[in-house]
């Protein structure tokens, strides 16, 4: 007798209560082909969810434990569900402002939900948005939840990519000034990135996948016309030692036409030297149904590719297929055998 495959349990942040975190997690767990593969746990507010279900008319999961209930014991029970943090006490929230007290709350979801899947609790974490200002206002100095989750898995290295079906960006680069990009630029770090993105595209294709890698300066640098000669330095070398171990790769390729629609269609993945490089075609082409992937970790981690939209929270505007998306994704990494086609 074959016994069905228990679900997944997916810790899914809420991200910032003030932003459109509470919604998009209610939403989300309306889709009748999420709760079929897996078990969400919303780590969160209890009270702030209820407000924004009543404000919005989005049904409430009706389980809930506290988070130090679920730290001792896990989930008492199966399907849909709020790991309640009550962090929002006492606490001013003014749904689309920033606030140091939504910042400290975002950050302590993460926290527990990146502890709960080190310790084996979740099988994997999908993240809502967070809002970079809140944070920094409440002492939080991460620049986002790539470097946060690196730094609490201690993750020796990591990248971010973002994906979805027509398009998949990595990134060598993330969070700093465009005038830092060129100081931060090594092949190691090249190679590194090529090796992960190659990596994770092969698992999610079940090929071995083409990438592109796009060169730093206009028009890939010219021949050493344009720049210090960083494509010359860091990317070619990096390319050509990855294409030593098998790796299908192009490149360098200038910014402006690594990403015209013949290469798109042609290519699993592309690894972008910087943030705006690859989010801006990224976010062109695919804005609804992209998600973020965090490689490297020792746990799983996909997100949202988009911010808090503080201007429409709590207004019943805010779609949920990015993190659906995100969870449907986190579902099937965690080894679960029948996950659907999309």
């Amino acid at each position: 007798m074959n016994l069905p495959l228990p679900l997944p349990i997916i810790a899914i942040t809420m991200g910032d209560p003030a932003g459109i975190g509470p919604e998009i997690c209610l939403e989300a767990l309306c889709s009748e082909r999420l709760v079929a593969i897996c078990q969400p746990l919303i780590f969160g507010d209890a009270a702030v969810l209820a407000r924004v279900a009543a404000i919005t008319e989005k049904p409430m999961p009706k389980a809930e434990v506290r988070w130090e209930a679920f730290e001792r014991n896990g989930a008492p029970f199966t399907g849909p569900g709020i790991v309640d943090f009550d962090a929002m006490r006492d606490q001013a929230l003014t749904p689309g402002k920033v606030h140091a007290a939504t910042g400290r709350a975002a950050y302590r979801y993460i926290e527990s939900a990146i502890a709960s899947a080190l310790e084996g609790r979740v099988a994997a974490v999908a993240t809502g948005p967070i809002h970079k200002e809140a944070l920094h206002a409440a002492g939080v100095k991460f620049p986002g939840h790539t470097e946060i989750f690196a730094t609490l898995t201690q993750a020796p290295r990591t990248c971010m990519m973002l994906t979805a079906e027509m398009i998949t960006c990595s990134l060598v680069t993330t969070h700093i000034g465009l005038r830092e990009v060129a100081a931060r630029l090594s092949v190691e770090r090249i190679f590194e990135v090529i090796q992960m993105t190659a990596e994770t595209m092969k698992l999610l294709r079940g090929r071995e996948p083409r990438l592109i890698v796009t060169g730093l300066n206009p028009h890939a640098g010219e021949h050493g016309l344009f720049g210090e000669g960083e494509e010359e330095r860091f990317i070619i070398p990096a390319i050509e030692q990855a294409r030593a171990l098998g790796v299908q790769i192009e490149g360098p390729l200038p910014g402006d036409t690594a990403f015209l629609p013949h290469r798109v269609s042609a290519t699993d993945a592309y690894v972008c030297m910087y943030h705006d490089q690859g989010l801006i075609p990224l976010k062109m082409l695919a804005f609804e149904t992209a998600l973020n992937m965090t490689l490297g970790l020792p746990i799983i981690r996909t997100s949202v590719d988009h911010g808090t939209a503080l201007d429409i929270a709590w207004q019943g505007k805010a779609r949920s297929q990015s993190l659906e998306e995100a969870i449907l994704l986190a579902a099937k990494l965690s080894g679960f055998r029948n996950y659907p086609a999309a």
